[in-house]
């Protein structure tokens, strides 16, 4: 797999590559809960989240065919019809539950003869070995899998202030394992937790690059409200990163990933009346964070990799 001309490796770029037409992912919405919320390991879920990174529109009590359904039709009516697609399993943690629940709502997506790969957003602590063997039966009968942890920080003080209820270990372990399988692993990381510096976030960026992980997603810190670090933010306890300064720290964790890892995300997107902080983290201004960054890359004659590949 190369890298493709643009500065960094996007996921719309390795879809391309791989399927040789655009591919769309369905985000859909199911009545999970986490481990940190519902007490087994703590309460009150991560500081920053509201409804497990729900997207408002989306209602977990709606049938699961109905949404991917309604998924495919809309992607249709926008993009056109030589389409295929991903089923993104997102909100709050995909892979906590029984096993003849999980199958049951992986299983949907088999009827889809359009959707070729399911991404499932889950913690690195809710990967137990049959769960991993579960989600690679899918890979067996032809559908690419991703399985998305959320590590945030590898700081682990970090971790325990925002309430994450595991430590970096949990992610490397639940890495290894995943990558012993037919499975794709994507890290989630967020840039500007309170009390990080830049060596911090840079940190984080250096343990994905010790680990077998095939794709990244970076976001700035955002402020939802009716969360704990909403309250903490208008006491003036926490504070978010300015575009420019997101820009530099997001270019920083580039340049040391290899160039073969997808960049699934390089923004947050929350809705307008939802959003307190930064303002730059709403849809409409996705284009001119993502245009920040590459102003920042071009301004350093820099590109995804360029650093590790001096350290070799």
């Amino acid at each position: 797999m190369t890298k493709t001309e643009s500065l960094y490796y996007s996921l719309r770029d390795y879809l391309r590559e791989r399927y040789g037409r655009r591919v769309q992912k369905i985000t859909v919405a199911l009545p999970f809960t986490c481990p940190n919320i519902d007490g087994t390991k703590a309460r009150g879920g991560c500081t920053y989240c509201s409804m497990g990174s729900r997207p408002a529109h989306l209602s977990p009590f709606v049938p699961l065919r109905q949404q991917i359904e309604e998924g495919i039709r809309r992607a249709k009516s926008r993009y056109g019809r030589d389409l295929l697609f991903f089923v993104y399993y997102q909100s709050y943690s995909n892979t906590y539950g029984d096993y003849e629940y999980l199958k049951s709502v992986y299983d949907v997506v088999l009827d889809f003869e359009e959707v070729v790969g399911i991404d499932v957003g889950t913690r690195p602590d809710c990967a137990p070995e049959w769960v991993l063997d579960l989600l690679e039966s899918y890979s067996q009968r032809g559908l690419e899998v991703w399985v998305e942890y959320g590590l945030q920080s590898a700081n682990f003080r970090t971790l325990r202030l925002i309430n994450r209820a595991h430590g970096v270990s949990d992610f490397v372990d639940a890495v290894l394992r995943t990558k012993r399988r037919n499975l794709k692993v994507c890290a989630h990381v967020i840039l500007g937790l309170p009390g990080e510096d830049e060596e911090d976030m840079l940190e984080t960026g250096k343990l994905l690059v010790s680990l077998p992980v095939d794709g990244v997603k970076i976001h700035p810190l955002y402020i939802v409200k009716n969360t704990p670090m909403a309250e903490q933010y208008l006491k003036g306890q926490v504070s978010v990163l300015s575009l420019e300064e997101y820009a530099r720290r997001a270019v920083d964790l580039l340049e040391v990933l290899p160039p073969y890892v997808v960049v699934h995300r390089l923004t947050g997107e929350v809705e307008p009346d939802r959003l307190i902080a930064p303002e730059y983290c709403t849809s409409a201004k996705k284009r001119e964070v993502l245009q920040a960054i590459e102003e920042e890359m071009h301004r350093r004659g820099s590109s995804q990799g360029c650093k590790k590949a001096l350290n070799r």
